[in-house]
């Protein structure tokens, strides 16, 4: 069966109805003068910061192509950087490092980010919609959403910048800690990193209680 090339016009259509879908909960809850939507990168990694971002949109901002990070080209992702911060309302970026994280634990370190990412935004939101974690600490109310990255345009925002974020921070850390494939991997322990980590040992950005397998 032969498949049904698409045109631009329905290509375009398409993506703006999967658009309207992301907007689901900024409708739901449009009531809210300022809605931030915060997610984090680097969770998993074995070094290097975990960072947060808090996003407001305007109400009536639609970027396309905007999507959880992950479902995102290296590409797509750096394109979508620059629209993203100059239409947004406000943004505000948190991050623990790899210290904070072995005293705190990943968990809290986490939610340690995404608050200061949270009570750094000018003007504060009124309502903030977070990728399935609740924050402690915060003033205003929270909407918890459940793989939120891909439900949520102000989530799906968040997760690019903070994405772009961390990503280009692991470059610079590639040319200070050479040898570990940090600008490939960004920290992850992929199988080469893990043989850098077992013959070079740690460098100062490795989380101790991520590394004990390895060391």
């Amino acid at each position: 069966m032969t498949a049904v090339k698409m045109t631009k016009e329905e290509n375009l259509q398409k993506e703006l109805d999967r658009l309207k879908a992301m907007r689901e909960f900024e409708e739901k809850y449009s009531e809210y003068m300022y809605i931030a939507g915060v997610d984090e990168v680097g969770r998993g990694p074995l070094c290097g910061p975990v960072v947060t971002a808090a996003m407001i949109l305007p109400k009536d901002c639609d970027i396309l192509y905007i999507n959880d990070s992950k479902k995102l080209s290296e590409k797509r992702r750096e394109e979508l950087y620059p629209e993203i911060m100059e239409k947004a309302v406000a943004v505000g970026i948190g991050s623990c490092s790899p210290a904070e994280i072995d005293e705190l634990n990943i968990l809290n370190a986490t939610k340690k980010a995404m608050r200061d990412a949270v009570l750094s935004l000018k003007p504060l939101p009124d309502c903030v919609f977070v990728d399935a974690v609740t924050i402690p600490d915060l003033p205003m109310r929270q909407i918890p959403i459940i793989k939120g990255d891909a439900k949520s345009v102000s989530i799906a925002a968040a997760s690019i910048i903070a994405k772009v974020t961390r990503d280009r921070l692991m470059l610079e850390y590639d040319e200070k800690y050479p040898g570990y494939g940090f600008a490939s991997n960004k920290g992850y322990g992929t199988a080469e990193h893990i043989k850098a980590l077992k013959t070079l040992g740690p460098c100062e950005i490795h989380r101790k209680s991520f590394i004990g397998n390895f060391v």
